[in-house]
């Protein structure tokens, strides 16, 4: 058995700013995001073909991760006052629709991040079956095992993330990435790392002495003065990082492995967009 799970809000974004020019579909609405979500999703249930699949979503609502930092992600655009026209989210019900037509579970997660639902299944089903997360989010790295791994869609050039891929690209282990993250921090949510501290300083520090918390303990033992104070310094911060980023199998799943058994049609994306009216 191998479960496929897909970052809804993750692909879309990809699709919607990816997209070579903007598409409109017969009733004048824009649908090259939905295009690109289906046809991509389409070409990654061939790559994979998986015996089970679902589609999870970022639902509505304050983000549980804000009490443990108000900056967090609080670079994001808002996009409630964005026109359609520029509003990845214009198109999210036509991509219901389009799931909907072709037998897929999706729904938004309303009890934490979509991240956390993800995680969950990667850890509940991941000692019984392949299981295959496909998102850009590099948070997911830490969950990656013998049997779980990360698709990173990109056409030709996709890419299936394990661990050869993670000790070549940074040389640590997955159990250490969150750690990782901890340190040199992440742009993309918001999160600060430690001063001094990038990729490599921080690869060799966990390298050295294991994890951060082991990283943290020996700070008066690191050679260099200005990596040793940062890492003083920033002992609260980098606890807070460490908190923010690590996946756990707290969030209760939203559907059962029996409900996610799925088995590719066929269907083509002209075909998916002719029956739910949009092309």
């Amino acid at each position: 058995m191998k479960l496929l799970i897909v970052d809804g809000h993750n692909l879309l974004f990809q699709m919607f700013f990816g997209m070579p020019s903007r598409i409109i579909g017969k009733d004048g609405r824009a649908i090259h995001g939905t295009l690109g979500f289906v046809g991509a999703l389409i070409k990654m249930i061939k790559m994979v073909e998986p015996t089970h699949l679902a589609v999870l979503f970022d639902g509505e609502h304050e983000n549980p991760r804000i009490e443990l930092s108000p900056d967090y992600k609080a670079n994001r655009i808002d996009y409630s006052n964005i026109p359609d026209e520029d509003n990845p989210y214009s198109q999210l019900y036509d991509i219901y629709a389009a799931l909907d037509c072709m037998g897929i579970l999706h729904t938004e997660i309303t009890d934490g991040e979509a991240d956390d639902a993800m995680a969950a299944y990667a850890f509940t089903y991941g000692s019984q079956m392949e299981v295959i997360i496909a998102s850009y989010d590099s948070d997911f790295f830490q969950l990656i095992t013998e049997n779980v791994k990360i698709l990173r869609y990109r056409g030709d050039k996709t890419i299936v993330c394990d661990k050869l891929f993670l000790q070549e690209k940074f040389g640590i282990s997955p159990t250490q990435y969150a750690d990782f993250k901890s340190l040199t921090g992440d742009a993309s949510d918001n999160i600060r790392g430690a001063d001094k501290i990038g990729v490599k300083t921080a690869a060799a520090l966990l390298r050295q002495y294991g994890s951060l918390q082991t990283i943290i303990e020996n700070a008066e033992n690191i050679q260099k003065p200005s990596i040793r104070e940062s890492v003083k310094q920033h002992s609260e911060r980098l606890k807070t990082n460490y908190r923010l980023i690590c996946l756990d199998n707290k969030t209760n799943i939203p559907f059962a492995i029996d409900e996610l058994a799925y088995t590719y049609d066929g269907i083509l994306t002209n075909d998916v967009l002719g029956r739910i009216g949009v092309r």
